[in-house]
């Protein structure tokens, strides 16, 4: 697996379910993480906007490891890269 640290840091992103919604809402998310041991609740909306925009989503196994791979203190079951302003 692609180290997920890699990808996010050093870019701007976005973690937890809203924010990674209102990423894919206006356009703004290049790739997206969901953490495979979050709540399908919170998950299906997030895979499903980003499924229906074209956008790459890869699993993490882990909340925790999405957490810390977003330099975050705290686990989160979503996160998002966003494409860079104009």
């Amino acid at each position: 697996m692609t180290d997920i640290r890699q990808i996010i840091r050093g870019r701007e992103s976005v973690s937890g379910a809203r924010q990674v919604l209102r990423a894919l809402r206006a356009g703004r998310a290049e790739r997206v993480f969901v953490a495979a041991d979050a709540a399908d609740a919170v998950t299906a909306p997030v895979k499903a906007i980003a499924g229906e925009s074209g956008v790459e989503t890869l699993e993490v196994p882990t909340m925790r490891e999405l957490g810390s791979a977003c330099g975050l203190a705290v686990d989160t079951s979503c996160a998002a890269v966003l494409r860079s302003r104009p």
